[in-house]
């Protein structure tokens, strides 16, 4: 792996600030192109070098896209591992939704993954060789209350990925999504922030926020064992797939769970000042 070549999106904060540490730590001699929108934290976050690429451009555009895999090509000659972190979340009950978040989740979680997937895919099964690895969300495995735009773009995307990973295996090509749970990272805080308790009140009835850490392991596993999906914790995946599969679990859990949820964030607030 040390000489192979990544591309990891979202490499300014959370997970991907993370990962991209933490696969720069342990395969010094691999080749990273680390990308955000947020170019001055990425530079505040890592430092250019002979194997370090540092890409501020927003995903949503397939020129940009484009250029920036050419480039990654023409530079090192490969793209081995594509990891599609970078997204957001815009929580609130869907009639309260400003039509605006609509495009905004849309273009930057999906369409924005989606353009990357499918250059890089093309290089990757002209070669023979090549990992893609999607960060998509518990959220969509079963439908979320309270974030139901989110969740459509993760449903989009883990539906995407699998579907492209059955096409890609025969011509080499592996595709992974990883569904966690709430994670504790910055977007923690913007749902502590949150005033409307309901809408988040499912995304905080788990029994713990993961850590980055604990989702980076999980890249780290997927690059190894490179299966389909795989989702943290294992037990909220197995609930999730339970509610997606027969919808009217949801409707007899969500009232028990907003409750949990609720409590929950209420004592989250408190341990972290915001009460």
């Amino acid at each position: 792996m040390n000489d192979q070549v990544a591309i990891i999106t979202g490499a300014a904060s959370g997970v991907g600030r993370h990962f991209a540490t933490e696969l720069r730590r342990r395969r010094p001699q691999m080749r990273l192109v680390l990308v955000d929108v947020d170019g001055e934290r990425l530079a505040e976050s890592f430092q250019p070098a002979e194997h370090v690429v540092l890409e501020a451009f927003d995903i949503r555009s397939v020129e940009e896209w484009q250029r920036v895999v050419d480039e990654t090509i023409g530079r090192f000659g490969a793209v081995d591992y594509l990891c599609n972190i970078a997204g957001i979340d815009r929580s609130a009950m869907f009639i309260d939704q400003p039509l605006g978040n609509i495009d905004a989740l849309v273009d930057i979680n999906l369409k924005g993954s989606l353009y990357g997937m499918r250059i890089v895919a093309g290089h990757m099964a002209a070669r023979g060789s090549g990992h893609i690895i999607n960060m998509a969300s518990l959220a969509g495995v079963t439908p979320t209350p309270g974030t139901s735009i989110y969740s459509a773009t993760k449903f989009g995307l883990r539906a995407v990925s699998i579907a492209a990973a059955v096409e890609l295996r025969s011509r080499g090509v592996y595709v992974t999504v990883i569904c966690p749970d709430l994670i504790n990272t910055a977007l923690l805080d913007q749902h502590l922030d949150n005033q409307d308790a309901e809408a988040v009140a499912l995304i905080f009835s788990g029994s713990r926020a993961l850590t980055a850490d604990e989702v980076s392991e999980a890249i780290f596993r997927a690059m190894r064992d490179r299966p389909l999906e795989i989702d943290l914790p294992f037990s909220r995946g197995l609930l999730s797939k339970l509610s997606s599969a027969v919808p009217g679990v949801l409707l007899m859990l969500y009232e028990p769970l907003k409750r949990r949820g609720i409590r929950q964030l209420e004592r989250a607030r408190r341990e972290r000042g915001r009460a």
